[in-house]
């Protein structure tokens, strides 16, 4: 993993802070030159960022501790209070955005240097837009939901940015005033859409969503691996297969059929092979096995049989 291990989401969204205290910076500067209320919500967005990794670097930090006596089961889920926090001021970034674009909408005012304005955008969305590309990868190497929240925040910031670009252009082009405010509401409408999909993740992490499918699909390729037969008879199979993801964790239950007459030694040893395989194929993976005798079947009311 190399260059990805070192960068951990602790750094990452330090970095974002940085960032964003940097794009702050350059996008008030762009809308106090021009005046323009494009680059003024672009502005109050950055602002929200600085506000959403201020939080994910606490969230991460929190997850990051190891289980206590009141969180046995470790600190993960932080991550996804990260991501609903970040998912919910994008929304109300929208909504502040459209309420000054309506305003300006309803008085239009003529619009000053948009060239150096312009330049100066362009330069935060640079750094936003090469932050969030190494933040996305990292995210899914970490399997990180606050950084994966953050990674889009900046994304979402990034398509603003270029919808303001566009929307000077055509101002200067054209010199209709009027559609400085028009493309701000476009861009609103826009990022809502990206806050309600951030929430609507963190939620369904907090409710013990399970695993992608392609994460499923390698724990049921590892454990047809160690699924023995013969003829017609079982001699190892495996049943009742349930995940959930917790942050940057996943955790895999299932049932482990053996023979009736193994020993508990070597029923234990087999187990701990399927462990090892199953984290070593997943990472971030802690599994739950029972074993069970062959002839024995655990009665649920909607049994998943694999093998």
């Amino acid at each position: 993993m190399g260059l990805w291990s070192r960068l951990t989401p602790q750094r990452l969204l330090a970095a974002s802070v940085a960032v964003a205290l940097a794009t702050i910076l350059l996008k008030t500067a762009a809308w106090w030159i021009t005046g323009s209320v494009g680059l003024l919500s672009d502005a109050l967005e950055s602002i929200v960022n600085l506000a959403g990794a201020t939080f994910g670097l606490w969230m991460v930090t929190i997850a990051a501790r190891p289980a206590d006596d009141d969180h046995p089961y470790g600190h993960h889920k932080a991550e996804y209070f990260s991501a609903g926090f970040e998912g919910i001021l994008i929304v109300v970034a929208a909504l502040g955005i459209g309420w000054t674009a309506v305003q300006r909408l309803l008085e239009p005012r003529e619009l000053e240097q948009l060239d150096w304005g312009l330049l100066l955008s362009v330069l935060s969305s640079a750094l936003n837009g090469a932050l969030a590309a190494v933040m996305l990868r990292a995210a899914r190497v970490h399997r990180s939901q606050a950084l994966e929240g953050d990674a889009r925040h900046l994304f979402t910031d990034v398509w603003t940015s270029a919808g303001v670009i566009v929307g000077l252009a055509l101002v200067a082009w054209t010199g209709w005033w009027w559609l400085d405010p028009v493309v701000a509401l476009a861009v609103a409408a826009n990022i809502v859409r990206e806050g309600v999909r951030l929430v609507w993740r963190a939620g369904q992490g907090l409710m013990d969503q399970a695993v992608e499918p392609e994460v499923r699909a390698t724990i049921e390729r590892v454990l047809a691996d160690f699924a023995h037969r013969r003829g017609d008879s079982d001699i190892v199979r495996f049943d009742h297969l349930h995940t959930r993801k917790a942050g940057q964790r996943c955790y895999v239950d299932v049932h482990m059929h053996l023979p009736p007459d193994w020993s508990l030694r070597r029923a234990a040893a087999l187990r701990t092979s399927v462990e090892q395989a199953l984290m070593s194929a997943v990472p971030g993976l802690r599994a739950t096995i029972q074993l069970l005798p062959r002839d024995v079947e655990a009665h649920f009311d909607d049994p998943r049989d694999l093998w």
